[in-house]
């Protein structure tokens, strides 16, 4: 089986394998394009970032800097706000519903690494999705690890690590993220 099948298998793959690095070079010739947009164009923005994701709803606005692993395994729903400099290292997919906002400097991840040093040597990955619910806001600098799953109705704290899952209805926060309290529906 050829390594990018493993990857987009779920399974643990070889990274730095031509075509996995071919996919990721063109994810990143596309997040160059869309940087090099002014902001006094935000429908050329937009249009650019129709063409990296793999599938978006109405009203969607991305600003500035973003990058990505592959761009196509990122589903956005309706009314997707990101401020500047949003990562999403997207090798799993990752699926965002409706009414979603997140602050600047995110990083979402779906990548990991062998906890083995022979592994790492070895420059294995596997790939885990990220979900994240409706009507959620993400405040800055939250980094949101592998194979998460953010439920609706949830508000992330600046500056959180989310680890584990969280349930709809809650604002979480801190290093790790932990449920701070229930939120009003």
């Amino acid at each position: 089986m050829r390594e990018i099948d493993k990857l987009d298998n779920g399974d643990w793959y070889y990274f730095l394998d031509d075509e996995v690095a071919q996919r990721k070079a063109n994810a990143a010739k596309l997040c160059q394009e869309f940087n090099e947009i002014p902001a006094t164009e935000p429908d050329k923005q937009t249009q650019k970032i129709k063409e990296i994701f793999g599938s978006y709803g109405k009203n969607i606005s991305v600003q500035s800097r973003f990058n990505c692993d592959n761009g196509k395994n990122i589903h956005v729903g309706n009314d997707f706000l990101s401020n500047y400099n949003l990562t999403i290292l997207d090798i799993a997919p990752v699926n965002i519903g409706n009414n979603v906002m997140i602050g600047p400097n995110v990083d979402i991840y779906t990548v990991n690494h062998p906890m083995t040093a022979q592994g790492r040597r070895e420059y294995m990955a596997k790939g885990f999705p990220v979900t994240i619910g409706n009507d959620v806001w993400i405040g800055g600098k939250v980094s949101i690890m592998p194979g998460v799953t953010i439920g609706n109705n949830v508000v992330i704290a600046a500056g959180a690590v989310v680890t584990k899952d969280v349930p709809d209805n809650s604002l979480v926060g801190g290093v790790p993220a932990k449920v701070i309290k229930k939120l009003d529906k």
